[in-house]
């Protein structure tokens, strides 16, 4: 299927590994020409060489600490004419709420939380002007499937979920679509730094992660892969999905519709 995507411009953030590079990948493979984001220039820099390479598209590095306001002002006044946005920098550390302090919270939810929601106004303005356009926030499925051992996450995911929700129903009166997917856990290295999380909570010992994996029982015995992920998200960015916004997807096999 041609995802008619040859030629827009996307924005990937958290684009240096796990999802986020997965869907840079995915992207360039359908011929967009990028704007990876990431704090850390080698990964991002060794990424757009590789796409530029592979795919033959134009593929732009660009370092931020998205947790920060100018930086995010910054980025969107460089990509005011993308056409793609898609939101994925964010890093919600496991815990309960008694073993999370404040200032931890607080800045996981800069990064996370006001990151997606500011850097989504920014854009969808110019989109809205424009009157088209499309923005993906990249979730996650503790937001559905609430977990006090991921307070931080939950709680963030759930108003993420919302606010693509109510948006998305919105955008379409001015021709940009606003999505959400949210993955299950995947692996990925911040799937295992969670599972290090909760197998201290668990056992008293971070060693234990794989136990905690497979005590979850997760549907067809594995986790996802960041390649599935990006499919979908390129296929939601699409034009094929032109009729779909304020709706968000859910890839996690099924689990958050398991009776616990």
């Amino acid at each position: 299927m041609d995802l008619q995507l040859k030629g827009k411009r996307a924005i990937v953030t958290g684009a240096g590994k796990g999802i986020g590079k997965a869907v840079a990948e995915a992207l360039a493979r359908e011929g967009c020409d990028l704007t990876l984001v990431a704090r850390t220039k080698a990964d991002l820099e060794i990424l757009a060489s590789s796409l530029q390479e592979s795919f033959g598209v134009k593929a732009f590095s660009h370092t931020a600490d998205l947790s920060n306001p100018e930086d995010r002002s910054s980025l969107a006044e460089k990509c005011r004419n993308a056409d793609i946005l898609i939101n994925n920098a964010g890093s919600i550390p496991g815990g309960e709420i008694d073993e999370i302090s404040d200032q931890t919270w607080r800045s996981a939810w800069d990064l996370k939380v006001f990151g997606y929601i500011d850097l989504t106004r920014l854009l969808y303005t110019t989109m809205k002007a424009r009157g088209d356009g499309v923005i993906v926030n990249i979730i996650g499925s503790a937001g559905e499937r609430l977990n006090p051992l991921y307070i931080a996450g939950s709680t963030g995911n759930a108003g993420l979920i919302a606010f693509t929700r109510a948006l998305g129903a919105r955008s379409s009166d001015f021709g940009v679509r606003v999505l959400g997917v949210n993955p299950g856990l995947t692996a990925t290295e911040r799937a295992t730094t969670l599972l290090r999380t909760w197998s201290m909570q668990k056992y008293g010992t971070p060693d234990r992660w794989a136990e905690v994996q497979r005590d979850m029982h997760l549907p067809f015995g594995r986790m996802a892969t960041p390649e599935e992920l990006a499919d979908v998200v390129t296929f939601m960015a699409s034009p094929r999905a032109s009729y779909v916004s304020g709706t968000v997807v859910t890839v996690d096999g099924g689990a958050s519709n398991r009776h616990s």
